[in-house]
């Protein structure tokens, strides 16, 4: 009785270590046969499906398909949504991502959850507009020359008017840096030179369309002789052209403007259009992530000269190339968690 009970213990230990062996061989398996992790860069503009920030998803989704990176693209659905962008930030921060680019809807609101992933280690790109956080260590900027936009808009105009005429500025947007570094060097270039063009109203801007549609009703009827109106922003755009196209005959003003949803010039008063070169920054800012994930020193800032586009270059390869929103047939690297 005793060599049997001897027996059935040794037999107990041996079949225990047979089932702890062989769960130990398939875990050894399991992990031999998963994939490496793979890098996941979030992408946050200020929002999507627009010509201004579709071309930065297909330029991130290049740089990620050359490098062998996965793309969480994400973004609010209006560009004044500054809680839901501040809500995709959190959202990367406490998830599995090895970077983020972000176009900042807002300067100062941006501020508080930027530095809480930098915090985190997050290696993070700020692109078009910049942050009054400087860059440094995991912070980096790809911005937009808005000085140099502003010049580019500033001799259009002078062109258009051969020097001489009145003309408004409206969608002026204190909450976004990018806004105000353009239009004061669209103002300072004329005031230095070209003396005889006046601008005789200035205006804030929103993103409701008609709201900006009144303010440009109110700037033509107290002007009706106004030679152009420079728009900030495209609902700004939109309303002036609005306004001016529904008074055939009335008013003579010309429009150009920055940031357009679609170049088809579809509008006659439409003149011309400034635009970013975001297919560049989204591209350029995943390389960076990956650089700096390597081990590798990259630039804090670089800065990136946007296009003038107007109904005469709007179908060259180079705008068609800079502007596309086409993507990879058949592969999508976006990815939703």
């Amino acid at each position: 009785m005793k060599f049997f009970l001897f027996n059935l213990g040794h037999f107990r230990c041996w079949n225990r270590s047979i089932w702890i062996s062989l769960a130990s061989l398939s875990l050894l398996l399991s992990m031999s046969c998963r994939e490496p992790h793979q890098v996941t860069i979030a992408v946050i503009p200020r929002t999507s499906g627009s010509l201004l920030w579709e071309p930065a998803h297909r330029g991130a989704q290049d740089a990620a398909e050359e490098i062998g990176a996965q793309i969480y693209w994400n973004a609010p659905t209006r560009e004044d949504d500054v809680a839901g962008q501040i809500a995709l930030i959190e959202h990367v921060v406490a998830g599995d991502y090895q970077g983020l680019v972000l176009a900042p809807n807002q300067s100062l609101a941006l501020i508080t959850p930027v530095r809480r992933a930098l915090a985190h280690g997050l290696p993070l790109v700020i692109i078009s507009s910049p942050l009054p956080v400087p860059a440094g260590n995991n912070l980096s900027y790809i911005l937009n020359d808005e000085e140099e936009g502003g010049r580019i808009a500033a001799r259009r105009v002078a062109q258009l008017l051969h020097g001489r005429g009145t003309i408004a500025i409206l969608g002026i947007d204190p909450d976004v840096k990018g806004i105000m570094l353009r239009v004061e060097s669209f103002e300072r270039y004329l005031a230095q030179n070209e003396p005889d063009i006046h601008i005789i109203e200035r205006h804030t801007g929103s993103f409701n369309v008609p709201h900006e549609q009144e303010v440009a009703e109110e700037a033509l009827a107290a002007h009706p002789d106004l030679d152009a109106i420079v728009t900030l922003m495209w609902p700004s755009a939109r309303g002036a052209m609005s306004t001016i196209d529904n008074n055939p005959g009335r008013f003579k003003a010309k429009v150009l403007s920055f940031d357009p949803e679609d170049l088809s010039f579809s509008s006659p008063s439409l003149d011309s259009v400034v635009v970013q070169n975001t297919r560049m920054m989204g591209n350029l800012a995943v390389k960076l992530i990956h650089a700096k994930l390597s081990g590798k020193a990259i630039p804090a800032i670089t800065t990136l000269e946007p296009v003038l586009i107007t109904r005469a270059n709007a179908n060259s390869e180079e705008i068609r190339h800079m502007t596309t929103m086409d993507w990879n047939p058949g592969w999508n690297l976006s990815h939703t968690p």
